[in-house]
């Protein structure tokens, strides 16, 4: 019989993570809209997307070397409620040097939240239904990074960014409220034969490294869908129906998550990196050929097909590359390197659209999946070609 998998922790931490990524996607998909109109420049709205992650990343080894030692559950609501802080300040600032700086704490509180909730959900996980498990726990953080920058290009055309701040704000109050009913992990006992650890080791593992550069280098396109698809709306006279675009990957997100992880766990990540890197070249090229929306809505299948086996699957390979008391280290390297990739598209390909132009940008970006592609091939090949000399030798012993 199969390891239960959706207990009652299981099911709210799902919850809690869908709406708490609504919320703050929304203001990742808001303030850069907000910034770029104020200032006529779109490098200065990715600059708002840069500072965020980049902090986000720079908490997160933090965390993750701390949370074996702290009760998680208080953590998590002091975190949340300094984020709720940080959000409603930002109702009343109107200078860009201290939005960014309130960015920056948004991106603190952000890294320390993320890395809590994946901890806590692969802490539920049976270790029979990793890949399944860690693809639920991606849709919910998928399904609100998807959303979250369609409800907030909705609300900034229809009413003003004051909207996005408010119901990121609401959000992140329900956040906090049903974070109450968690029950915190057991805290690590210490003991005296146990190896002191430096904050390197603890916060990095070379074993889940190649996973999550590859899973950066995915992020730094996806950084320029949800920058910049506004600014490609207005170029393209689409305007605000660029929205659909996300509703399109959400849609694709809960077709392409179950059977993700069922593959994951019988067969491997090989079987999902190859078609997904595919379909995330075609969707980029026909964002970058957008000038219809039938067209954004096929690139919006074809990269939602891409997005929803990509972060789970890589996700799910890093953290099985580890030993189970590394598993937050691993979920903190992911979501750090998905962070950070955000932050090198948000800032370069914000550069690259005041050269090129919106549309060109994004075929620019397919190229990162392409180098993507190549490195996850040749790591293939090279795989391959140990393991068939270690079978070579083995035989050779034998006889």
């Amino acid at each position: 019989m199969k390891e239960k998998l959706w207990t009652k922790q299981y099911i709210l931490v799902i919850s809690m993570t869908i709406i708490f990524f609504l919320s703050m996607q929304s203001l990742l998909g808001g303030f850069p809209i907000y910034v770029a109109n104020i200032t006529a420049d779109p490098a200065s709205g990715g600059l708002m997307t840069t500072s965020f992650m980049l902090a986000a990343v720079l908490s997160r080894p933090f965390i993750g070397v701390i949370i074996p030692r702290i009760n998680m559950k208080k953590w998590l609501l002091r975190s949340i409620l300094f984020t709720v802080v940080m959000v409603m300040l930002s109702y009343f600032t109107t200078s860009l040097g201290l939005l960014i700086l309130l960015r920056v704490m948004q991106g603190i509180g952000f890294g320390l939240i993320t890395t809590l909730f994946a901890t806590l959900a692969t802490n539920l996980i049976p270790s029979s239904r990793l890949g399944e498990g860690i693809g639920y726990f991606g849709m919910s953080t998928s399904i609100g990074s998807t959303l979250g920058p369609m409800i907030a290009i909705s609300m900034i055309h229809s009413f003003s960014f004051k909207f996005v701040l408010e119901f990121s704000f609401l959000m992140l109050v329900l956040v906090w409220l049903g974070s109450f009913w968690f029950k915190s992990p057991p805290i690590l006992a210490k003991t005296a034969d146990q190896p002191k650890a430096s904050i390197m080791q603890a916060a990095f593992d070379r074993k889940a490294f190649l996973p999550c550069f590859l899973v950066m280098l995915f992020y730094i396109t996806f950084a320029g869908v949800v920058n910049f698809l506004d600014g490609l709306g207005a170029a393209s006279g689409l305007g605000g129906q660029t929205s659909i675009f996300f509703l399109f990957i959400a849609i694709m997100l809960v077709v392409t998550r179950p059977f993700s992880g069922i593959i994951f766990d019988r067969f491997g990540h090989k079987y999902l990196i190859y078609p997904a890197s595919f379909a995330a070249i075609i969707g980029l090229i026909l964002l970058a050929k957008t000038g219809n929306i039938y067209t954004l809505i096929l690139a919006g299948i074809f990269y939602g097909f891409a997005y929803g086996i990509m972060q789970p699957t890589f996700q799910a390979w890093a953290v099985s590359q580890v030993s189970p008391n590394k598993k937050a280290t691993a979920n903190a390297m992911s979501l750090s390197f998905m962070d950070l990739g955000q932050a090198i598209g948000a800032f370069a390909l914000g550069r690259t659209v005041g050269i090129v132009g919106y549309s060109s940008m994004y075929g620019i970006a397919a190229i990162m999946i392409a180098a993507l592609l190549v490195i996850y091939f040749s790591i293939h090949l090279l795989t391959n070609k140990k393991r068939r000399k270690a079978v070579n030798h083995a035989n050779v012993d034998v006889v």
